[in-house]
Order: C-alpha cells, then structure tokens, then sequence
C-alpha cells in the first residue's frame, strides 16, 4: 500500500513517521525548508510516546513526482486546501480513497468537487503537534489518535487496511461506520477552543477560570452545536456540558494552533472555523452571535498580521 501524504506537518509528519516504521511506503507532498530537510536528511519526530527518525519513500513540492498512491492523505492547512486540492490529480488512480484530516466540516465538499465523491473519505486526528523545526515534528502530550471511516462502500477496503496499518503501528485508531458525525463533533469543541484562546490570546487554563470567558466558551459551543443538530447530527442536550468538562481536563497551558498562528503572524483557519458557523447557520435561520462576535474580533487577523 502507498501512501501520499500531503502536508507534512504536526498531523501528517506524524502518522506517516509512525506508518513508515511499521513497513509502510509512505510519500510527502511538502514544500519549502521542511519539506528540503525530510527529502535530504529524513523525517525526525519528538515525542512522549517515542521517538522516531524515518526515510520517506518520496519527497517532493509537485505531486507527479510521487506517482500514484492506494490512499491519498490530505492534512494541508485550510488556507491552502483549495489550492493544493487542485493538484491532486497525479496522485489518484482508480480505487484511491483522499481522506482529510483537517479541521472545519467544508473539506469534504470541496475536496468532492475536485476528484469526485467517490474517492472521498472522511477523518479527524486528534493530536497536538507541529513542525519544530525543517525535518522535525514535536509531539506535545500523550494524545496522537485517528478516527476515520468510507463515506462510499467503494472506500471500505482502503479504511481496513489503513486500520490495521494503525494496529501494526501502536497508532491508536477508530474505524467509524459514522465518520461525519466524528468530524462535528470534534468541529463543536475545536470551534470553542480555536475562537476563545486566539480571542483572548491565553491557553484553555485562563479561558476556563474566568467566569465571563467560560460563559463565551460555553455559548460558542452550544451555537455550534445546533447548527451540527439541523445539518442532521443527533447530539444530545448533554452534549455540550460534555465538551465543557473536556475543556477543563486539559491541561492549562495547551492553546489551539490558531492562536499559534496568530502569534506567528500566519493566515487564520477562522473563515473555516467560527466564520463557518456563522454563514452555515444563517442557511438554517439560526442565531450564531457569540460566533459572529469572534468571526469579527479577528477578522483583521485572517490573513496574517495586519500591516500598519
């Protein structure tokens, strides 16, 4: 089985690290100093869990210089997923399963869009991680799991044979018969978290203790969440009160990747985020204001820092 990953930061350098030392041939899409430093010197990866240094079957920006894959993985940041999703036509043959696992709940539409529903898998990756430097992913805690699963019966095969690829390698890993609902799940926690700490520029430890900031969270969620409920996804009442308790067992210092790549000056995922909430929930007349509210605060941040 071949495996193309696109995107080699904290999720897909990673699990492909993680793959390639059970036996799999496992390729790269990735660009720029990183993706020069794993093609020369290989892929390093940090963790709790083990550390690992791998070669890569292949390495390249261009992704006819990697041939066609068995399952395509896409895990690009959201501000480049249009783009990159239009490169992807080199990778696929008949039968190749592209499973994203990004946040947001638009990428399986768009990515339909480019190479036909039939090929599109669905997935979420539940792991702090990033590119500490060109070659080398930092794990950041004991949490690397991945859930996925076919949204076609075509895909059934491709999954199998990811999920045990997974077992071979000690990833921990659900097979869903439900992928979507996974994906709005973890898109009703992530907004909550994304949108309070880049919001407040603070980790979940801060945001959670402040009564007002907690009410936020709190708000946020619950938005999200009854726009998860009228896209058809069955989440109880209690569902949200779950997130929050989820919220107070992390740790204190962890904040979400967009504060990160706010801090940095990068392009936001929040159009993809909060601002997804906001235009979905409007489809379905409902209110989304605490969401509207985050959507605007950062607003001038979306595109990197703003420029004086």
């Amino acid at each position: 089985m071949h495996i193309a990953i696109v995107g080699a930061g904290g999720i897909g350098g990673y699990f492909g690290a993680r793959w390639i030392d059970a036996g799999a041939q496992v390729s790269f899409v990735a660009r720029g100093a990183h993706g020069t430093a794993i093609r020369e010197r290989g892929l390093r990866v940090t963790s709790a869990l083990g550390d690992t240094s791998v070669r890569a079957h292949r390495v390249s920006a261009d992704p006819a210089d990697i041939g066609a894959a068995d399952i395509v993985v896409f895990a690009v940041k959201l501000p480049d997923a249009e783009e990159a999703a239009a490169k992807l036509k080199p990778l696929l043959q008949p039968g190749t399963v592209v499973l994203p696992f990004q946040n947001g709940v638009d990428v399986v539409d768009m990515l339909a869009r480019e190479v036909g529903a039939s090929a599109v898998a669905v997935g979420v990756a539940q792991i702090s991680a990033r590119i500490g430097s060109p070659g080398v992913i930092e794990h950041m805690g004991p949490l690397a799991r991945v859930r996925f699963g076919p949204l076609q019966p075509n895909q059934a095969d491709a999954m199998q044979a990811l999920h045990a690829l997974c077992q071979k390698a000690k990833v921990e890993a659900d097979l869903l018969t439900d992928p979507r609902r996974a994906v709005w799940e973890k898109f009703v926690f992530l907004v909550g978290l994304s949108s309070l700490t880049a919001l407040t520029r603070q980790p979940v430890g801060v945001v959670r203790e402040h009564p007002e900031m907690r009410r936020l969270l709190r708000q946020v969620m619950a938005e999200t969440a009854a726009l998860a409920r009228a896209e058809g996804m069955a989440l109880d009442e209690a569902f949200v009160d779950a997130q929050m308790a989820g919220a107070d067992r992390f740790p204190p210092h962890v904040k979400a990747s967009m504060l990160g790549d706010l801090q940095a000056g990068k392009p936001l995922e929040l159009p993809w985020l909060a601002g997804a909430v906001v235009r979905r929930s409007e489809l379905h007349g409902l209110q989304a204001d605490a969401n509207r509210f985050v959507a605007a605060a950062l607003a001038p941040y979306v595109h990197g820092a703003p420029k004086a």
